[in-house]
Order: C-alpha cells, then sequence, then structure tokens
C-alpha cells in the first residue's frame, strides 16, 4: 500500500516508522525541503535524536509524492491543519484514506481536527482519527503502545486500523470520531495544569484529584458536543490523560510546571521550544464550555490563568474551596 505521512514533525516521523515497519511504500513529507534532505541525508529527525530511520523510508519536500497514495496521514499541528488540507486536497480521491494525527481544537471556529479537515477537502474521501496515550519517543523506539482509530464509517475505521496494527502498536476501532477528538484536545489543557501543580511543589495527592475531576469535567463538555461516556474512559479518553499528565516527554506538561515555578505562559512556550497545544485548546475550551452551557471550573481556572494573568495559587484555592459537592451525583460518571 501506498501510503504518504504529511507533516515531519515527532509523531508523523513515528507513524512514518510504524508503516514501513508493516511493509508499506512510505513517504514522509515535510514543508521544509532542506529539512527533507537533512532528514534524508542523516536518516534521523533531529526530534527523535537516536531513532535511526528506515532507509526505505522516502523523505521529500514535494507534495506530487501525495499522488496515488491509498492512505494520507494528516500530522500537522492544530495551527496548520487547515492549510494542510487546503494543500493536500487536489491530490486525495475517493479512494483514499485521509488519518487525522492532530490533536488540538482550531482557534475561533472551535472545529474539531477532522472538521477543518473536512471543510478544506469536501467530501473527497473518508476521514478516520487516530489517537490514544502515544508519545512520539517512545512508538519511535517500538515500545509497546495502543491507540484507537476512529470514524463512523467502520470499513474506514478497520482500514486504518490494519495499515497501523503490529507486534507493539495496537490499534482499536470506535465509531465515536467526536469523542476521541475532543480527549484528545481536552487532555492538553489538563496535562499544562498538571505540570503547574508540579511547579508549584505539589506531588501525588495533587495530581491524582486533578486528572480525576478534570476527566469528569472533560466527560461533560465531550457528552454534550455528542461524545460516547465510554469514549472518555477509554485509551483515547483517560489513556491519554495519563500519559501525557505524568510525563516529561509531553510539551504541555513541561509548560505547566515553568508556569507554576513563575514564568508567564509566553516565556513556558519559549523554553519548551515546540508547539504547546494545551495554551490554545484552553481558549477553545472555554468559548466551548460557555456555549455549551457546561460546568468546567478546572478548564476556566487554566484559562484565567494563562489568558488574564491570575495566579495560580489563587485559583488553586479557588478550587479546594469551591462548594460541598456529592461526587455520585455530580460527576458525570453515573
Amino acid at each position: 500500500m501506498k501510503a504518504v505521512v504529511v507533516g515531519s514533525g515527532g509523531w508523523g516521523t513515528a507513524l512514518s516508522i510504524v508503516l514501513c515497519d508493516n511493509g508499506h511504500d512510505v513517504t514522509l513529507w515535510s514543508h521544509n525541503p532542506a529539512k527533507a534532505a537533512e532528514m534524508t541525508e542523516k536518516r534521523e529527525n533531529p526530534l527523535l535524536k537516536g531513532v535511526t530511520l528506515p532507509e526505505k523510508l522516502t523523505i521529500t519536500g514535494d507534495l506530487e509524492c501525495l499522488r496515488g497514495a491509498d492512505l494520507v496521514v494528516s500530522a500537522a499541528p492544530s495551527f496548520a491543519v487547515r492549510e494542510t488540507g487546503r494543500k493536500i486536497a487536489p491530490y486525495l480521491t475517493e479512494k483514499t484514506v485521509l488519518v487525522s494525527v492532530s490533536k488540538g481544537i482550531e482557534r475561533d471556529t472551535n472545529l474539531r481536527m477532522s472538521q477543518v479537515l473536512l471543510e478544506e477537502i469536501g467530501n473527497i474521501c473518508k476521514v478516520v482519527a487516530l489517537s490514544g496515550p502515544s508519545h512520539a519517543e517512545e512508538v519511535g523506539i517500538r515500545m509497546p503502545t495502543g491507540c484507537v482509530s476512529a470514524c463512523p464509517d467502520r470499513d474506514a475505521a478497520r482500514f486504518v486500523q490494519d495499515a497501523f496494527m503490529n507486534d507493539y502498536f495496537r490499534i482499536y476501532t470506535s465509531y465515536d470520531i467526536i469523542g476521541v477528538e475532543l480527549a484528545a484536545a481536552l487532555k492538553n489543557v489538563i496535562a499544562l495544569s498538571c505540570g503547574v501543580t508540579t511547579g508549584l511543589g505539589y506531588q501525588d495527592n495533587t495530581k491524582a484529584l486533578l486528572m480525576t475531576r478534570a476527566m469528569a469535567e472533560i466527560t461533560r463538555l465531550g457528552e454534550k458536543l455528542g461524545g460516547t461516556r465510554l469514549t472518555f474512559g477509554g485509551l483515547a479518553g483517560m489513556g491519554d490523560l495519563i500519559v501525557t499528565c505524568t510525563s516529561m516527554h509531553s510539551r504541555n506538561y513541561r509548560a505547566g510546571i515553568l508556569i507554576g515555578q513563575g514564568k508567564t505562559p509566553q516565556e513556558a512556550m519559549e523554553e519548551v521550544g515546540a508547539v504547546v497545544e494545551g495554551y490554545y485548546a484552553a481558549e477553545s475550551v472555554h468559548q466551548l464550555s460557555q456555549r455549551e452551557g457546561v460546568e468546567m471550573p478546572i478548564c476556566r481556572c487554566a484559562y484565567e490563568v494563562l489568558y488574564h494573568g491570575k495566579q495560580v495559587q489563587d485559583v488553586v484555592r479557588e478550587l479546594m474551596t469551591r462548594a460541598k459537592k456529592d461526587e455520585l451525583l455530580e460527576t458525570a460518571w453515573m
């Protein structure tokens, strides 16, 4: 099968390795021809240090590589997904399956990534979301990992499952693309928040409290927007939340630590040196919760810290002294 991964970041590169291992004809496209040439020569992506790229992996900056592809993976950062969709649309056909692996919500429109792609490509082909607890650094060295292939079209979801699944990359299918994409985007806000608590010096009890109550918030909003409750307790929901909130691989977590230590959000993101999706998602989540009338105190406080300069110590006190609640009556896990 001919597969093209559009986006040569760490995640796109790791997925290229998986597809190569599975015997597919794989091309990795970079928007930067100089980077493509460097990766071709050195057989390494600087974002995945120490991982040797397969010799049979073709790396290019020419979009003509998309012609005739059976599988196209959109692996751009969330802010570049619309532009990516516009660029690849002329090369897609009704036989192509397009896989969205970007985790985020588009600013201003508050659309999920698959919705953004569909606006740009029309109904040319099926779009599948692939998501789960999956650090590129670990997939690149073939550590056992699980993800979810989500699409209302079962055949398309299974096509992606078959393309990616092997003895270290296990794929489950789901019809709930709404829940899977929302969980992927919303957990970034919580990972950033968990990093803040670490930066403040709080330890495991605090992190467990934050993650659990945040999952209740995520589930409330996810269900309101059409997602299925079980999704949020699965790999794309709780699984991805756990891995992103507890690992130094996570850019969101690292940025949060710096904010907890006193840096501004802008300073933290500059120091991390890569896209911190949770920062952008926090604004979209706040807008969605306001629009849908869903109570999300943790996400609201994260938004106020990130966008309005509220002190993190103040929001911790605010959250801890909120009105008394009954867990079984108030949480989405009823």
